[in-house]
Order: C-alpha cells, then sequence, then structure tokens
C-alpha cells in the first residue's frame, strides 16, 4: 500500500483529494484544523489536526510518521487568501500567507524528499491561476502562488533525474469555503466555478500516469469569469 501526506484536508480541495486517494488504496495522512463529522470512514485515513505555520510542530508531525511509514506521495494543498488594497493588508495576514503558501511546501518537500527519491514518488502543489498574472487587490496571495508554481518548476528540474515527479495545478474559481476572507465569490451558475472533486480528478490524472510521462502543469477555469460580490448576494 503507497502512503501520502495531504495538507489541507479537512474541507474543499484536500477533502476530495483524499477521498479520491482513499480509492485508490492510499494510505492518507490528512493535516488540517478542524475536520468535520462527515470524513472520510477508512482505516487507512489517518486525521491529524495541526495549525502547519507551527512549523516545529508540523516537523514532529513528519518525523513521527516517517518511523512508521514511506512515503509515495505529497499533495501540497492547504492554502489562504487575503484580498483588498494591499495598505489594507496587516501584516499578521501577509506573514500567514507566506507561511501558509510558500513556507510549508517548501519545508515539506524537503523533509520527504529522500523518501520520494527512494520511491520514485510524487509531489502535487496546487497552486493557482493567479500565479501567472497581474492580481490587483490579491498582489500578496498572487505573489506567493508565483512563488509556488516557480519553485515547483525548478525542483522537478532538480529531482527528475531521480524518478520524481513535481506537478502543479493551477484551479481558477472553486466552489469551496477558500473566499471566506473576501468580498466576492463564485458566480450563482456551475459555468462560472469548478468544483473541488474535478480539481481531485486532475489530480489523479497526474498520478496515475505511466511511468515515465510527467503531466508536469494543469490549469482548470470555468467556461465563464464571472464574480458574485458579496455584498451584492446579501442584498438579493
Amino acid at each position: 500500500m503507497k502512503t501520502a501526506i495531504v495538507t489541507g484536508a479537512s474541507s474543499g480541495i484536500g477533502l476530495e483529494i483524499t477521498r479520491m486517494l482513499l480509492e485508490l488504496d492510499y494510505r492518507v495522512y490528512a493535516f488540517g484544523r478542524n475536520f468535520p463529522p462527515d470524513t472520510p470512514n477508512s482505516k487507512c485515513f489517518c486525521p491529524i489536526t495541526c495549525d502547519i505555520t507551527n512549523t516545529l510542530r508540523l516537523t514532529e508531525h513528519i518525523k513521527e510518521i516517517q518511523k512508521q511509514e514511506e512515503i509515495h506521495l505529497l499533495v501540497n494543498n492547504a492554502g489562504v487568501g487575503y484580498f483588498g488594497p494591499h495598505e489594507e493588508l496587516n501584516q499578521k495576514k501577509i506573514h500567514e500567507m507566506v507561511s501558509v503558501n510558500v513556507e510549508v511546501p517548501l519545508l515539506l518537500s524537503q523533509l520527504l524528499l529522500r523518501d520520494l527519491k527512494k520511491h520514485k514518488g510524487i509531489i502535487i502543489n496546487i497552486s493557482s491561476v493567479t500565479a501567472s498574472k497581474s492580481n490587483t487587490h490579491g498582489c500578496a496571495y498572487g505573489a506567493t502562488k508565483s512563488a509556488l508554481t516557480s519553485f515547483s518548476a525548478s525542483l522537478f528540474d532538480e529531482v527528475r533525474k531521480y524518478g520524481v515527479k513535481v506537478c502543479t495545478i493551477h484551479p481558477d474559481m472553486t466552489k469551496s469555503n477558500f473566499y471566506r476572507n473576501a468580498d466576492f465569490k463564485e458566480g450563482e451558475t456551475s459555468d462560472t466555478y469548478l468544483l473541488p472533486e474535478e480539481v481531485a480528478k486532475a489530480v489523479q490524472m497526474m498520478i496515475t500516469s505511466r511511468d515515465g510521462l510527467v503531466v508536469s502543469e494543469i490549469t482548470l477555469k470555468p467556461q465563464l469569469h464571472r464574480l458574485q460580490k458579496i455584498n451584492d448576494r446579501r442584498k438579493s
């Protein structure tokens, strides 16, 4: 049985990725802040409640897992975004985005790379379409996702000779609670957003591709680009 580590696994995209991996007979160590009652009912589901910005505690968890398991897959899914004029972001919000979106994926990749080299494993980084464009009212968030995408590309070139795959997914607006800190959300119709399970299917394609084939990047977009202002939604 293969073993995976997934961050941000208690809801949204991370939870759907976890469910997909369990169906593929992975043992999944799922990191999240709070796990709801309807999390997967499987002996291979290993939830770990952890604030991943506490990198010392996170490192301890990883080392404990490594004593019991050999890791084949790392999914850096956890992400946080704060939106609005950059001058309105406080230091705490900026630090949290840099820590969750950049520092933690770099740290986990470093901690697990020897295992992944040994098993010709896979790293999946969940970035964002914002990584490759200008992001007014999301300058800091877009910068962190650009950094993650750049790291993915460089790391792949560094480790591809060892058989390790490093893959990046760039999802657009996804229907989840991710935008709880924003004054906008996905549109009302299904052609204006992605579903978490659709992102999970992209991950599945990456990890089930034949040896020797690397799907290094996938960008997922809804048919229409249409946001819904929170204030407008409340008035209607």
